[in-house]
């Protein structure tokens, strides 16, 4: 590396500490999938996830992945680095210190997520790499937008209540309020040409 590139790196492994320390969420872009949010903590040069049962989905993740970082003012894309996956060993020296680093992290946790992680979940250990693909002034012209990934949420069964309703219901109900009111006033009308008719008629009769 020459002495012109090492500011610039230097400069790069600071913004990305910097992102990494500020924001607790990250994006992992996995190939031939889609891009993951995950919540992270950032460990000397690694960024840890944990994942499985009662924590957050991710998919097995391939040996190399690109990590997505957004500012946390605006939530525009800041950092866009490839990154080397590496699942932590249950036990090992790695594993406990990110676990105890997580745990820390784990804002609501109910039970001894430890144990929990150790016996059903995975932590694994994202280590940045190279130099950043995306960075503050030179981003590339794809908007990373994606479909929203398909979900078995649904609130076809049940609908949280509204006061007055929701908005396509007082449409609906005003549609029917104002059918009916039509409906009764051609009533009317045909009521009253059936006594015009009634009273002609018997005029007519009495001649």
């Amino acid at each position: 590396m020459t002495e012109a590139t090492d500011p610039q790196q230097s400069k790069a492994s600071a913004l990305l500490a910097e992102a990494m320390t500020k924001s607790g969420l990250l994006w992992i872009d996995v190939a031939d999938d889609r891009t993951w949010p995950a919540w992270h903590v950032w460990d000397e040069g690694a960024a840890l996830v944990v994942s499985g049962p009662g924590e957050q989905p991710l998919p097995w993740l391939p040996a190399e992945v690109r990590l997505i970082l957004r500012s946390k003012d605006t939530g525009g894309r800041l950092l866009t680095v490839r990154a080397h996956s590496y699942v932590l060993e249950p036990g090992s020296p790695q594993w406990e210190r990110a676990a105890e680093l997580l745990r820390a992290s784990r804002l609501n946790a109910v039970d001894d997520c430890v144990t929990r992680w150790a016996a059903q979940c995975t932590i694994t250990a994202l280590v940045p790499f190279d130099s950043p693909l995306e960075s503050p002034g030179a981003y590339a012209a794809d908007d990373h937008r994606r479909a929203p990934a398909r979900t078995a949420a649904t609130t076809t069964s049940w609908r949280p209540w509204h006061l007055g309703g929701r908005g396509e219901e007082r449409v609906a109900r005003k549609r029917v309020r104002a059918e009916a009111k039509a409906a009764r006033k051609a009533a009317k009308e045909r009521a009253k040409l059936r006594k015009k008719r009634q009273r002609r008629g018997g005029r007519l009769r009495g001649l």
